[in-house]
This record gives structure tokens, C-alpha cells and sequence, in this order.
């Protein structure tokens, strides 16, 4: 499995994601001879070595030939250019993806019409090489999952082509909405609608925590030397063996509370009712509390964004006056259910996968317990049965 994640310490734009996938791996040759796919003259790539606060790293520069000469393009224009290019189509999926994220910002910022947009921060020959440029390097790379840590966005104002705007710039603000972010860490735009567009289209999951194998890192090295703070980029790649996917890795919710005081006569209509509202997960442990004290702890797993309607279930519901709350991280084979035609009748089969193989098959219990009493035989029975055909 292939994980790239992003260190979003110093923040993001698109030439400092460029120099850090070229430092991570990328060949720049191939990504200049993909970039030329899309046709369009008056700009070049200027990769060299640099170095920030003492780190060292690549510094990718999308160099305009002619200023005076370069076309502010719409929408419209810049998807005519990704579709009729010879790129492949996972890139110009990926690119018209974050392409279409700066436009909605702009357009909701202007309060026009995303077609109407005169892009002057897409538009722009820089920005075409930084977006489509992205979506080259992650095409490259063909990892699995990308993840990312939260976005720095910096502090200040910014010149920007309408004047002075407050960091984050009105577009990059939309564009990070819902996504975990930090402020304050320097006086500028640390990150620039490109970059936030760039994380908000291609992260799978925003999460500080990195729980696996770091294989390379790379850093990409910002134009701008700041004094105290390493003006870069960082970017990790993980490469563990075996085939992954077969296995679903997301995040949720634990929620966690201890009870001496409550009836027990009361948790199986708690159970019920966290299950209806969505809880994947649900169950009691017998515990000692303090003066030695029987009690049970309820444990629940949710989706995050279960959280807040499990939380008041608990406290409505139970004698608890607190609990715990924690992130953790699941790991789901992939499952499929199919209907198998035994001597019998029909019971319904819960299958699992890993590495592409089958490695669980378990009938129903509830289809096995109906027919071991229409057949008047034991479940252990039908259950032998149900082998045969497995």
C-alpha cells in the first residue's frame, strides 16, 4: 500500500507542492514532457536545489517568458485546454477537479457566475503548470491514499489583484472550508488558493497523526525566505507490501463513560437507541470502580460525524455526568453478502476478503435458526449443511 502525506507546517502552493513531489521522486523530465501535452507556449520549468533555515530541498519555478504577452483565460477555456490534450484521463479528471475548486471560490467570492470568472489565479500560465502539474506528480506516484496534515494559512494581508485582503485570502478561505486548519505562524499568505485547492480535491483525510512506515521525504522549497520559520513544504510516502484492497482504513469517533448508579435493567433500550441512531458499534464491560464498586463501562464507536447525537443519547438516557472522547483509526476488510440454494432452503452467507482472497464465509444465524425449526433439526445441523456448500 502506497500513502502520501502531506506536512502542511509551513502551508502550501502550487510550486512548493511541485518542488517537494519532484524531491520525493517525481521525474522532472517526465513531468516537463507531460505538461507539454497540453499545447501551450510562453512558459518553462526552472528546477534547482535550495534551502530554508538550514533544510534543504527542490525548488520548482514556473518561469513566464513573455509577462506582457500572457492571456487571463475563463473556465471554460482552461477545461478546453485539459480535455483536448493528450493527457490521461485520471489527469484531467484530477486537474478539472481542482480547477473547478478555485472557480467555485472565485465565483462565490465575486458573486458571478463560475463561467463569467475572469481568472486572473487560474487562468494564469503559472497556475495552469501548478494544477495540472499536481495532478501529473500524484498520477506518477499512483498511491493508494493521500493524507494531510492541518493547513497552515498564515496571518497578515495579502496584494492581491483586487488590493490588500486579509490571509486567509477570501478564496482560499472557501476553499478550506470543513477541512482543519491552523493560523498565525508567519506575518504572510503561507498558503495560496492553488495549494488549499490542490489539498481540498486530492486529501482522502486531514490527520495529524502518522501511524505508519515513512519509506522517502521530500520538500518543496517556497520563494519566499522567511526569518525564524522554513519557508517549505514537506511531503512523506509510505510503501508497505501486500495488496490493501481488500481493507478499508477510515477514522471515527470513541466515546467512552464509567456507571455505578444506573439501573441495568435500562441498557438494553440504551443499546437500541444508539444503534438506531447510527452507532457501528456499541457494548458494556463489567468494571471496579473506586470503594470497590461494581459498575460497567459503556463503550461506543460512531462516525465522526455521529459524535454530537451520541453524546446526547448517553447523557439522556444514563446516570453519567462525563465522558471520554478519542479518535481511532478502523480497519475494514471488504464484505459481501450472497443468497446460497442448499437442500434446505436459502440462507443467506456473510463473506470477507483480504489480499484478494476469501478468507470468512458464516451463514446468517437468523436464516439457520429458521429453518432448523421448519425441519424440526439443530442449528448445529444446518450448520453442517451450510458447510458443504461453503
Amino acid at each position: 500500500m502506497k500513502i502520501l502525506y502531506y506536512d502542511c507546517f509551513a502551508g502550501i502552493s502550487g510550486d512548493m507542492n511541485l518542488g517537494a513531489m519532484i524531491d520525493l521522486g517525481v521525474d522532472a523530465g517526465y513531468l516537463t514532457s507531460e505538461l507539454e501535452k497540453l499545447h501551450i507556449d510562453g512558459f518553462h520549468l526552472e528546477i534547482t536545489k535550495d534551502i530554508r533555515r538550514g533544510i534543504s530541498g527542490t525548488k520548482a519555478t514556473v518561469v513566464i517568458e513573455n509577462p506582457e504577452n500572457e492571456k487571463h483565460r475563463h473556465l471554460r477555456h482552461i477545461e478546453e485546454l485539459v480535455n483536448q490534450s493528450s493527457l490521461s484521463e485520471n489527469v484531467k479528471k484530477n486537474a478539472l477537479n481542482i480547477f473547478r475548486r478555485v472557480a467555485e471560490a472565485e465565483a462565490k467570492v465575486h458573486n458571478i457566475d463560475i463561467q463569467k470568472v475572469h481568472f486572473h489565479e487560474v487562468g494564469a500560465l503559472d497556475s495552469i503548470a501548478d494544477i495540472v502539474g499536481a495532478a501529473i506528480c500524484l498520477d506518477y506516484l499512483n498511491v493508494d491514499k493521500v493524507l494531510s496534515s492541518p493547513i497552515q494559512l498564515g496571518g497578515g494581508m495579502v496584494q492581491c489583484a483586487h488590493g490588500l485582503m486579509p490571509v486567509p485570502a477570501p478564496a482560499t478561505a472557501l476553499i478550506v472550508e470543513n477541512i482543519p486548519v491552523k493560523t498565525g505562524l508567519v506575518q504572510h499568505e503561507a498558503t495560496t488558493p492553488t495549494g488549499a485547492a490542490i489539498l481540498a480535491a486530492m486529501v482522502d483525510e486531514f490527520t495529524e497523526k502518522i501511524d505508519f512506515p515513512v519509506t522517502r521525504t521530500g520538500y518543496g522549497i517556497g520563494q519566499r525566505d522567511v526569518p525564524d520559520v522554513p519557508n517549505a513544504l514537506r511531503l512523506y510516502l509510505s510503501e508497505t507490501k501486500g495488496d490493501m484492497t481488500d481493507v478499508k482504513v477510515e477514522t471515527a469517533t470513541m466515546l467512552e463513560c464509567n456507571i455505578d448508579d444506573m439501573n441495568p435493567e435500562r441498557y438494553g433500550h440504551l443499546l437500541d437507541l444508539l444503534f438506531e441512531a447510527g452507532a457501528s458499534d456499541a457494548w458494556l464491560t463489567s468494571l471496579i470502580m473506586k470503594k470497590s464498586r461494581p459498575a460497567t463501562q459503556l463503550s461506543v464507536l460512531c462516525p465522526e460525524n455521529l459524535g454530537m447525537d451520541m453524546k446526547q443519547i448517553i447523557f439522556e438516557n444514563t446516570t453519567s455526568i462525563g465522558l471520554r472522547e478519542y479518535t481511532v483509526q478502523k480497519s475494514m476488510l471488504r464484505r459481501e453478502e450472497r443468497n446460497m440454494e442448499t437442500e434446505i432452503g436459502t440462507i443467506r452467507v456473510k463473506e470477507s476478503f483480504y489480499n484478494g482472497k476469501r478468507i470468512h464465509a458464516k451463514p446468517e444465524f437468523e436464516d439457520c435458526k429458521k429453518l432448523a425449526v421448519q425441519h424440526n433439526i439443530s442449528i448445529s445441523e444446518v450448520e453442517k449443511v451450510v458447510a458443504k456448500h461453503l
